[in-house]
């Protein structure tokens, strides 16, 4: 009877254990709940052109800047802004550097074994430039998967994920900027620079007489979320009605095309 009682008391006290691990996880507060006490967002971001970049005053402008300044407009709380290098975006947001990612972050598996994605509020389609002289003679995808030719990409972006997966066997060259990715096709270092459009219609755009899209790269769209920690349902919950309401508005689409299909903010970025 006595070990009877003994194994009756041991469940109870598992029970209550279980019980109190469970409310004290309940209990613990969403990055939502955090941000509307301190009244303050913290958006974590990237520059890409158009999606981030600083205009001639120094000011962030682009797509994800509307983005988050209309979110944080709507949540009633003020916007903070956290300027991140790309290759350590996620890790920033693991160590709560900030509140959310908005910048043109593909909901890829591999990342989403790291984060939360919310429902695409924008897609990323790849487009290449390359140089007029070096790449003359390619005029397939199968063409430039050769040891020979040399691609250059963004490190971490969508672009980069395009070119292992479609050019394998090509070389390709690495940067943590756009700029020097671009400027590597100009000078025929490299063969080609893959990235999500406009950035390489505006490159040829500016560039006439060195760049040329050698085809349209239509096999590729890659859907863009709002990336979070692990776990928070209510925060992702928030974010996911934000966005499917705007879509729903027509309000994300109007500021996509404004700066994916136009051309009116090239007057107040400076000229690389």
């Amino acid at each position: 009877m006595k070990n009877f009682l003994k194994k009756i008391a041991a469940f109870v006290l598992a029970a209550v254990c279980i019980c109190g691990m469970g409310t004290a996880g309940a209990a613990e507060k969403s990055v939502m709940d955090s941000v509307t006490e301190r009244g303050v967002l913290r958006v974590g971001f990237s520059t890409f052109v158009p999606w981030a970049m600083q205009d001639k005053n120094g000011e962030y402008i682009g797509f994800e800047i509307d983005v988050a300044r209309r979110l944080a407009a709507d949540l009633g709380v003020e916007l903070q802004l956290v300027p991140t290098n790309w290759d350590g975006i996620i890790p920033a947001l693991l160590a709560k550097k900030f509140d959310v990612i908005i910048g043109g972050m593909g909901s890829t598996p591999k990342r989403n074994l790291t984060v939360n994605f919310t429902v695409p509020y924008d897609y990323a389609v790849m487009d290449m430039v390359a140089n007029k002289e070096k790449a003359a003679q390619l005029k397939t995808l199968e063409d430039f998967n050769k040891k020979e030719v040399v691609v250059a990409v963004r490190n971490g972006s969508s672009g980069a994920a395009y070119a292992k997966k479609y050019l394998p066997d090509a070389t390709l060259r690495v940067f943590n900027e756009e700029a020097p990715a671009v400027q590597e096709v100009l000078s025929g270092r490299a063969h080609a620079f893959i990235s999500s459009r406009p950035l390489p219609a505006l490159e040829i755009a500016k560039n006439p007489n060195t760049l040329f899209r050698p085809f349209a790269l239509d096999n590729y769209r890659e859907p863009v979320g709002f990336a979070v920690r692990k776990g928070d349902f209510d925060t992702l919950n928030v974010f996911n009605n934000w966005i499917i309401t705007q879509n729903a508005s027509g309000w994300l689409k109007e500021r996509s095309d404004y700066w994916f299909m136009g051309t009116d903010w090239q007057k107040d970025i400076p000229l690389r």
